[in-house]
């Protein structure tokens, strides 16, 4: 060890982007264990593209663990953790079969991230049963006529754009609350994005707040008229994509205390749990800030340090978020992949650029530390 301490044993509750990274820089020092429910990366990123062109995601969003080179040294447990024990420094995954397996630690780090729409799910799923849900999703969406998407974030955007843009016959429309979409991001995002809706021929209505169907469940595409809590007609449409930003965590297996009243992981400025200098979180799981922001600005490496300059008796150090979220909004498209600063101006990377430098250079090569093809 090159700070003179030995190789501890680390458990990674959750395996999504930010879990794989932390993993990945973790594993270079010490003894990594880490939990998924899936087999696999399956991104919670660009929903947009994962609907119209299911093939075109999975090259970059769905991705085996196997392929990680990063990942040749941490051993993966694939189930659905159960419980954890800090006094033991223990934690316990249930597997397909049944079987129970506890892993010890001596620090442990959170990201098992939240649930969202019908992209965002705690499932524990095997290869083929992802495969087959990319599938009926993409095929239940190309066969309809019509798609009301609901809600004014991010996912709801990307859904819209990409829906229309992929199949123009198609009438879309898009409902939010405000007066504007993508209210997190800085208002210059929204005007651009905006111009691109209209060139696609999406219905933007502003002012709509959905009323909850009866049984709550907004996790799955409906075929049901949408009612209005702001006084509109009922909407009708062959497909309903709900991407209102329900988040709920996926911390069920925690201790309350561990917890705030939304069901997020506390966690102070160096992403420690309150009260557990053995246990970190990161990610949407981490109660960080307002927009729980520490996957879109890198703070897996962040966590890395801090962990490891605990073990060695260093100093920690402070994530510091940022104010509003930025980044990809609808995805690549036929022109190329527009990025947006958090001051709300775009960089654009050509089409041409997108697999011939972006993905195997900058995010395959550089973020990831290699994918085999």
């Amino acid at each position: 060890m090159a700070d003179g301490t030995r190789a501890r044993r680390i458990v990674v509750a959750g395996l999504g982007d930010t879990g794989i990274l932390t993993a990945i820089h973790l594993a270079r020092h010490h003894d990594v264990v880490g939990v998924s429910v899936k087999p696999g990366l399956v991104s919670g990123q660009e929903v947009g593209s994962r609907i119209t062109r299911p093939d075109a995601w999975r090259r970059d969003y769905w991705i085996p663990f196997t392929r990680f080179r990063g990942l040749d040294g941490v051993r993966v447990v694939h189930g659905t953790l159960t419980g954890l024990d800090p006094a033991e420094r223990t934690v316990t995954v249930c597997g397909g079969d049944g079987d129970v397996v506890v892993e010890s630690y001596d620090a442990l780090v959170i990201s098992t991230g939240v649930r969202n729409g019908f992209w965002r799910q705690p499932t524990l799923q095997s290869i083929d049963e992802v495969d087959a849900d990319l599938e009926s999703t993409h095929e239940r969406l190309s066969a309809v006529s019509s798609v009301a998407v609901i809600g004014g974030g991010a996912a709801a955007v990307s859904a819209a754009a990409n829906v229309a843009g992929v199949w123009p016959g198609k009438t879309v429309d898009l409902y939010f609350p405000g007066d504007r979409a993508l209210p997190q991001h800085h208002p210059r995002v929204w005007h651009h994005v905006r111009r691109r809706l209209d060139r696609l021929g999406v219905g933007v209505h502003p002012g709509h707040r959905a009323v909850i169907p009866d049984d709550g469940v907004v996790d799955r595409i409906t075929a049901e008229p949408v009612t209005w809590s702001t006084g509109q007609q009922p909407t009708r449409a062959d497909a309903v994509i709900w991407a209102i930003g329900a988040v709920r965590p996926n911390t069920e297996w925690l201790p309350d205390d561990l917890l705030d009243d939304r069901g997020f992981v506390q966690v102070t400025t160096d992403l420690r749990v309150h009260g557990k200098d053995d246990i970190f979180a990161v990610g949407d799981v981490a109660a960080t800030d307002p927009l729980r922001n520490s996957a879109r600005n890198r703070a897996d490496r962040l966590v890395a340090h801090n962990v490891m300059a605990s073990f060695a008796g260093r100093p920690l150090r402070s994530y510091r978020p940022r104010s509003r979220r930025w980044g990809s909004v609808v995805g690549v498209q036929p022109d190329g992949l527009e990025v947006f600063a958090p001051n709300g101006r775009p960089f654009r990377f050509p089409a041409w650029s997108i697999d011939s430098v972006l993905q195997p250079w900058i995010v395959r090569r550089g973020i990831y530390r290699g994918i085999r093809d």
